[in-house]
């Protein structure tokens, strides 16, 4: 077989709401992203992955899903849907659709009927119990809204299950009726020529809530092989599962080929590099590179030889990266951005640019909590005010934390909301849209835009960035990343300074071709030198 498709692409995050409104009501949608093609086009990704447009009641923004074979009216319709796969097919742009097959919306007709019938073929679609000491069967919690995860159904007598919030019920994989159904809806969306599903919690859908087990289930890979098998298994089709509980060793089974399971899976071991170790995602720490550089390098070589990586520093789950690893004002800002693209693109997997990365889009810290939308962080702010915190010590968390960072609207240009959306937007537009914005970037020769511009070329056209073999340096600084690719009787050479002081590092001595640096001057000369602050660079070792 050749090779798959996705081994040299870029893929790019829409997170539709906030890319681009085309009716005024201040919520983007799939007209805008239609709108925007030529935009992706001149920046040259491969494929866009879409968070979800199905039908939704929208208490956890699309990710209840209550109708998976239906558009949510406010993106637009199944129209505007073969529209957009069309017209980014005709500019060599494949769709990634966003599953979550882990839950469904309460208001999926598979509750609605489980709900109304306990005699009803959806009954066991859904994880029910019956009331243990007439209470719930275990202490099992709901990761978004507090409280517990288990719901009493008076009309029945029984309790239901929802992991997250009350409105998101989690499914029962146990019931190969649930996973035909399953299977039958993605086999919807492959036959209309999609390119790839991401998949929403996947390392989830093995569960055993009796047994307290709620990831890596006993069956998880037992159901992923047979998905592959029933779905998109002899189709050159990218999968990429979401698992926070997976490790390197995880991430290999998963995306060994000959376990003919996913393509790929997202890991976030790198992202705990500036969070407390064993501590809550709102614990922050300074960023430990040491950490950081440990966590990608042992993708590289545990994960690398034999099955895939996926690379990304943002989501829409996460703070924005220049403003988390780098700097948020100024030429640092600059420099730091083009620093953290140049590190991750050298990798070996599959780079994910989440919308507005590619500008150095920032976080967007708010003042009160009703500026707050996430769900999850206007809970963990009632969690921490209970628990003592002041307003501010609790907004000063919130703020680097808060899903919301990466969810304000894409900033096009200086004009009013920032091109988004001549209507007032579902969330407030950040205040330096005026200087950081894609007008801008188109226009200035050394703009990020322009290094991942570069960089999304490379990936594309070179062998050795595909496949090559990764090595790390390790005779450098803490706060230095650098590495080589070899493929063949080539070598490339990535370095990377995490700091805004300049760092003495010892390189190879040798004569060397730049290919990408965030430096106007770079010395075609290795060895010996001094890293200026955030410096970056890829070259060929001559």
């Amino acid at each position: 077989m050749s090779q798959p498709w996705w081994q040299s692409a870029v893929v790019y995050q829409i997170y539709p709401r906030s890319f681009q409104d085309s009716n005024g009501d201040g919520i983007g949608d799939l007209p805008g992203i239609i709108s925007r093609l030529d935009y992706l086009q001149e920046l040259g990704v491969d494929a866009l992955w879409l968070s979800p447009v199905y039908q939704s009641p929208n208490a956890d923004n699309g990710y209840d899903i209550s109708d998976y074979q239906a558009i949510n009216p406010e993106y637009g319709t199944m129209a505007d849907m073969d529209r957009l796969i069309a017209a980014a097919k005709a500019r060599g742009i494949r769709i990634v659709m966003d599953l979550v097959v882990n839950h469904t919306s309460d208001e999926h007709a598979w509750f609605v009927e489980a709900k109304a019938n306990p005699d009803s073929p959806t009954r066991d679609y859904y994880v029910w119990s019956d009331p243990v000491d007439g209470q719930a069967p275990n202490d099992l919690t709901s990761g978004f809204i507090g409280g517990s995860a288990w719901e009493f159904d008076e009309p029945s007598g029984q309790y239901f299950l929802h992991l997250f919030s009350a409105k998101q019920i989690d499914l029962n994989w146990q019931n190969p009726q649930l996973r035909q159904a399953i299977y039958a809806m993605m086999n919807f969306w492959i036959d209309k020529g999609i390119g790839g599903f991401r998949m929403d919690v996947i390392d989830m859908i093995g569960k055993e809530p009796f047994k307290k087990q709620l990831v890596n289930g006993p069956y998880l890979h037992d159901y992923l092989h047979e998905m592959n098998r029933q779905t998109w298994g002899d189709r050159d089709f990218l999968t990429v599962g979401e698992a926070w509980s997976a490790g390197p060793k995880d991430a290999l089974q998963y995306s060994d080929p000959a376990n003919q399971e996913l393509s790929m899976i997202f890991q976030f071991g790198h992202l705990w590099a500036d969070r407390q170790v064993g501590g809550e995602k709102w614990e922050t720490t300074p960023l430990s590179v040491s950490r950081l550089k440990q966590a990608l390098y042992d993708c590289q070589q545990i994960v690398g030889p034999k099955g895939w990586n996926s690379l990304f520093w943002n989501n829409h789950d996460l703070p924005r990266a220049v403003s988390r690893f780098g700097s948020s004002t100024g030429l640092n800002r600059v420099l730091s951005a083009k620093m953290l693209a140049i590190t991750l693109h050298g990798l070996k997997g599959t780079p994910y640019i989440y919308q507005g990365e590619e500008l150095g889009m920032t976080d967007c810290p708010v003042t009160t909590i009703d500026q707050v939308d996430d769900v999850e962080a206007r809970t963990i702010y009632r969690q921490l005010r209970a628990k003592g915190d002041t307003e501010m010590t609790a907004m000063a968390k919130i703020n680097r934390f808060s899903r919301d960072n990466a969810r304000t609207p894409m900033q096009w240009d200086a004009s009013f909301n920032a091109g988004f959306s001549t209507g007032q937007p579902w969330l407030a537009v950040n205040p330096n849209y005026d200087q950081i914005n894609a007008a801008t970037a188109l226009a200035e020769p050394a703009s990020i835009f322009r290094t991942y511009q570069r960089l999304i070329a490379l990936r594309q056209t070179n062998p050795v960035l595909q496949m090559g073999v990764f090595a790390a340096i390790d005779a450098v600084p803490e706060n230095v990343l650098a590495y080589t690719r070899t493929l063949n009787d080539v070598t490339w050479l990535i370095c990377s300074n995490f700091s805004a002081e300049p760092t003495a590092v010892a390189l190879p001595t040798c004569t060397v071709e730049v290919l990408v640096s965030n430096y106007a001057a770079v010395s075609e000369q290795l060895g010996p030198m001094k890293l200026r602050p955030y410096e970056a660079f890829m070259v060929a070792l001559k």
